[in-house]
């Protein structure tokens, strides 16, 4: 999309499975340690390389930064998981699957704030921020 002349790209920001799978692994057994995101904006950059913004999710922290010209934003997640959040959910009898993850999801040690963004675009640019909730 574009707006006041910015050429907007809002895409969930996730790579191909056989790059996902492992990291995200990789990130649970770490117990949140590892950070397995780390060339995703330049990935997106490559991806959209007409794009003057790049909103993106994915992976629920917050981030913005300029790319190669762009501005790479991600507002992170106003749900994000914690030991509060892990064990409400499991009080709600997940399935056998979520049931598993949530069992060390419950033992990370780092996560996220929550946290929105906002993109402020007018004729004189583009004003990006991010909010702690």
């Amino acid at each position: 999309m574009t707006v006041e002349g910015q050429r907007i790209v809002v895409v969930h920001g996730h790579r191909s499975r056989w790059i996902e799978e492992p990291q995200t692994l990789l990130w649970t057994l770490s117990l949140g340690y590892f950070r397995p995101h780390g060339g995703l904006p330049r990935s997106l950059r490559r991806r959209f390389p007409n794009a003057d913004v790049i909103v993106y999710g994915h992976t629920h922290r917050a981030h913005m930064r300029k790319v190669e010209g762009a501005l790479l934003f991600n507002p992170g997640g106003v749900h994000q998981w914690n030991p509060t959040t892990t064990k409400r959910r499991l009080a709600q009898r997940p399935g056998w699957f979520e049931w598993c993850w949530l069992q060390v999801a419950r033992h990370l040690r780092r996560y996220e704030a929550p946290t929105v963004g906002v993109l402020e675009i007018d004729q004189d640019g583009i004003l990006p921020r991010i909010i702690g909730l």
